[in-house]
């Protein structure tokens, strides 16, 4: 600690854009201090209330800023987006019921990265609010990056998500990068639009949770979605 400390540069590819988001598994203790919420823990305390902006569903602090911007631009930089239609080459059965524009955590090699970021952090925080569900490790077979713009795809048709549960991470500011946006639970008539940096909306895939994506009228939205045990 006084003294600095030694890293593992194994595995750490050049080739990758921002190659530190990489890097969980063999320089965890840096990951952790350039990429976690310095929040995330105040979850796990149980004397701590969770914010429930609308029923069941909830967020949290998980992700700072730095990698909230460099996951963007990593994606951007990448550049194969979805064109947002219902037939989808990326998929199995190679059509998508609600498509979106989107790239998949497959396609920029983030896949394993992202697994174990839903085992070692996001899990953690499922257990303390859907009491009762435990699924180790959890699964995903969808996780992917969206982009809403006016001129692209500016919304997301009422739907329920293929999971148990999904997480949707916002990744820049509402009403400074982008105007309108956010969800909306029909059922609830409940809308989530001051979604934040780097925290996570957590809620349920199925039967009670249909919602929509609200229509984004300026500039840029993005957010990483993950269906949780399909």
């Amino acid at each position: 600690m006084d003294f600095g400390h030694l890293v593992n540069s194994e595995n750490f590819n050049i080739r990758n854009f921002h190659p530190d988001l990489w890097q969980m598994f063999d320089n965890r203790w840096d990951w952790e201090r350039a990429y976690l919420h310095e929040n995330y823990s105040q979850s796990l305390n149980e004397s701590n209330k969770i914010q429930m902006p609308c029923p069941d569903v909830y967020w949290f602090p998980v992700f700072k800023e730095r990698y909230a911007k460099e996951m963007i631009e990593m994606v951007e930089n990448y550049g194969r987006w979805s064109d947002g239609s219902h037939m989808d080459t990326r998929l199995e059965s190679g059509y998508e019921n609600v498509p979106t524009v989107d790239i998949h955590m497959k396609q920029v090699n983030y896949n394993d990265e992202w697994h174990e970021i839903l085992r070692a952090y996001i899990q953690p925080l499922q257990l303390r609010v859907y009491d009762g569900y435990f699924n180790d490790p959890p699964r995903a077979l969808m996780s992917f990056t969206v982009r809403y713009r006016p001129d692209e795809q500016p919304a997301l048709r009422p739907h329920h998500d293929t999971s148990t549960y999904t997480i949707n991470v916002g990744l820049n500011r509402p009403g400074i990068d982008y105007q309108g946006g956010g969800c909306r639970f029909l059922r609830y008539n409940c809308s989530v639009v001051d979604t934040r940096v780097g925290w996570t909306l957590m809620h349920p895939g199925r039967l009670t949770h249909l919602h929509e994506g609200l229509r984004v009228t300026a500039g840029t939205r993005y957010i990483i979605v993950t269906f949780v045990d399909p």
